[in-house]
């Protein structure tokens, strides 16, 4: 059985729920419990930890009531904004749940305490996982809110640098408009155009657009090829500097 249930909800949202163990489970980012509940009740699971990546109420709506309900622990990156978090975490933690590992990763500029959760691989799951909230979309990344672009660009780089092969899980299903987009920027990206096909072949069918590897990012993903020189071509800034470039592509994605 595979151990990670994709959630569909609130329209674009994913939630995630990962099996581990003999009944044991975790749930990143909960906007609804309902669900969330359903499928625990049916595989007979025992729900542990909530993974909160930032504080938005599309991200942890449910999980009082999941806390409620279940007696799991709340974590995350924010005391104040992130009600009932039991365990606040920090940049580079080490999170154990029985054979698990999960590294926090900070990734402020979606929101000042936004945190990904990169789980390595185990015996049983041969892929590296990152969780990535709203930081960073399949072929796209998150509004800049609370920071400024280059905090945000400095995030995505810590992502890009995860090994190539990790499963990348995010917290909305934009990826259509994302690659529609990409292609605005460079409409001759045969690579982009491929994914686009694939993904809207996926919600033909009813299947998750996530996940996405890094090495697919770091491929598609035209807020993570701010440095690369065809891309700067594309905007017309070959001596613009990444953060320039990066800013630029937000600013557009901004009003697309």
């Amino acid at each position: 059985m595979d151990p990670l249930f994709i959630i569909p909800a609130l329209g674009d949202n994913y939630v995630y729920l990962y099996r581990f163990g003999q009944n044991s489970a975790l749930v990143i980012d909960p906007s609804d419990s309902s669900s969330v509940l359903r499928i625990i009740e049916k595989h007979k699971l025992s729900l542990t930890m909530i993974l909160i990546t930032h504080h938005h109420w599309d991200h942890i709506a449910g999980a009082a009531e999941l806390k409620r309900k279940t007696g799991c622990r709340i974590i995350g990156g924010d005391k104040q904004r992130i009600s009932g978090i039991d365990d606040v975490v920090y940049d580079g933690q080490i999170l154990r749940a029985d054979s698990i590992r999960m590294q926090v990763i900070a990734t402020p500029g979606h929101t000042r305490t936004s945190v990904c959760y990169y789980m390595l691989p185990t015996n049983d799951n041969k892929n590296s996982i990152v969780w990535t909230g709203d930081t960073l979309f399949v072929g796209g990344c998150g509004r800049i809110i609370e920071c400024d672009a280059e905090v945000m660009w400095n995030s995505l780089n810590k992502l890009a640098s995860l090994p190539e092969q990790t499963l990348v899980y995010c917290g909305h299903d934009y990826t259509v408009e994302n690659y529609e987009f990409a292609l605005t920027i460079e409409p001759e990206n045969e690579a982009v155009k491929q994914c686009l096909k694939r993904t809207k072949q996926a919600q033909k069918e009813a299947r998750p657009t996530a996940p996405s590897t890094i090495l697919q990012e770091r491929l598609t993903n035209p807020f993570l090829r701010a440095d690369a020189p065809e891309l700067k071509n594309a905007l017309h800034m070959p001596k613009a500097s990444p953060v320039e470039v990066f800013s630029e592509l937000r600013r557009r994605k901004d009003v697309f």
